[in-house]
């Protein structure tokens, strides 16, 4: 598992943190060599020790984190805390764990006092982080997990340098040319006249235009012109008995303008609903989370009752093997007392491993089932992801299919001509007097 510590200070923001509500489950699970047996008061009883010196940084704050899907039982996160313990020079110190579970994933916390109240100094942690790769390394090994490249080599460690989702392309090459050529021929031949094509063009998501070269075009939603004559396979003097004069018709770019201009409104529309669709599932996730966390908390309850019981009623069991009166004493005389007190002992430890490893399984279900709520919800997110970035991409390729390219070329025709009129006015002027 991946050990991540440092010294610090703070034992209250550390203390608010670690019993943050965020998380799905919360247990303080040991509380050693404190007078105090809650959380914030541990912390800030190992603050007023730390008054007595001079150090700052009086915790050290570890974080155990086990390999995604991996279901790592208690006894495993306590002997990785003591090897920890052992490696860090830390034995014997006032020491706490508590473990997290969110989002289907379990991992521990452990923060230790550093001050050593016989000498009342702080006990220094040199190469800290070094020492807990190394631990990282053995326990990856010993579990038979796989381990990532940057623990295996330094060299190897991961730069996070991964960019955000590419944005969609415009779907331009995406468009069957055969759904095109279908599209303008039943336009064409459902039409008797200039108005009754223009609508069926219109239906099929393509407005007429005046081309540059061809008399009359079709732009589809792109801006992407398709000459009228050439796709609906009649002449061009047909073309022109049936829609008249081309020049009456605005041009390609002046109905690219008017394309974005309409598509940006849709896909501003899209957007919201988008947003809308968003806070609906975000909403139902939150209902079915907090069901979740409301069962599975129930559950351990109960789970912690039963042991209760079970374990005062098994207490009673071994407490009733020992004779009481001159029998009692006989037994101490004959060595039947220390025997029977030694089983007693097996038993109670095995009681006590069993009791454990049923919460462990009981852990480990819960995760599992809050693991597939949260697969569910990164599916569905990275779904909607996509296409949130494929309608900003859309709606900025619209906003510039609606600029005007006449006007873009003299804005940067002016930037140049003020850059060269600022070049030759510093070689007038000479290099800058040296100081």
């Amino acid at each position: 598992m991946i050990l991540v510590g440092n010294a610090r200070g703070g034992a209250r923001n550390l203390a608010l943190h670690l019993l943050k509500e965020e998380n799905d489950h919360i247990e303080l699970h040991e509380v050693r060599g404190f007078a105090s047996d809650t959380l914030p008061e541990a912390l800030n009883e190992a603050y007023a020790l730390s008054r007595g010196t001079r150090c700052k940084q009086f915790l050290f704050s570890l974080s155990l984190n086990p390999p995604p899907g991996k279901n790592v039982p208690t006894v495993a996160f306590e002997a990785a805390i003591d090897r920890a313990e052992a490696e860090l020079g830390l034995t014997g110190q006032p020491r706490v764990v508590v473990f997290h579970e969110k989002e289907g994933r379990r991992h521990a916390h452990a923060v230790w006092s550093r001050i050593d109240v016989e000498r009342m100094k702080a006990i220094p942690l040199p190469y800290s982080k070094m020492r807990l790769c190394g631990v990282s390394r053995e326990l990856f090994i010993e579990h038979g997990w796989r381990m990532p490249p940057g623990l295996a080599d330094r060299r190897q460690r991961d730069p996070r340098n991964y960019s955000l989702a590419e944005y969609q392309q415009a779907k331009r090459a995406g468009r069957d040319t055969r759904d095109v050529k279908t599209a303008i021929q039943d336009a064409w031949a459902i039409s008797d006249s200039k108005a009754a094509f223009i609508h069926a063009l219109e239906e099929r998501g393509y407005r007429l235009a005046r081309g540059d070269r061809r008399g009359f075009v079709a732009l589809d939603h792109t801006g992407e012109p398709y000459a009228i004559a050439k796709w609906a396979e009649v002449k061009t003097k047909a073309v022109r008995d049936r829609l008249g004069d081309e020049k009456k018709l605005a041009s390609i770019e002046d109905v690219r303008r008017e394309i974005a201009r309409d598509m940006q409104a849709t896909t501003k529309r899209l957007r919201l609903e988008q947003v809308a669709e968003q806070r609906k599932r975000t909403e139902e996730f939150q209902r079915q989370r907090a069901a979740l966390l409301e069962r599975q908390r129930s559950e351990r309850v109960q789970l912690a009752e039963r042991q209760t019981v079970r374990q005062l009623a098994e207490a009673k069991a071994r407490q009733d093997r020992f004779a009481p009166g001159v029998r009692g004493l006989w037994n101490r005389l004959t060595g039947e007392h220390r025997r029977t007190k030694e089983r007693n002992e097996r038993e109670a430890y095995a009681a006590f491993q069993r009791d454990r490893w049923e919460k462990d399984d009981l852990i480990f279900a819960h995760i599992e089932a809050r693991t597939r709520l949260n697969v569910e919800r990164t599916q569905g997110r990275a779904q909607r992801t996509e296409t949130r970035q494929a309608l900003r991409q859309e709606f900025r390729d619209y906003a510039a299919m609606e600029a005007d390219p006449r006007e873009e070329a003299r804005r940067a025709f002016r930037e140049k001509r003020q850059t060269e009129a600022r070049q030759q006015t510093r070689r007038r002027e000479g290099p800058a007097p040296s100081r």
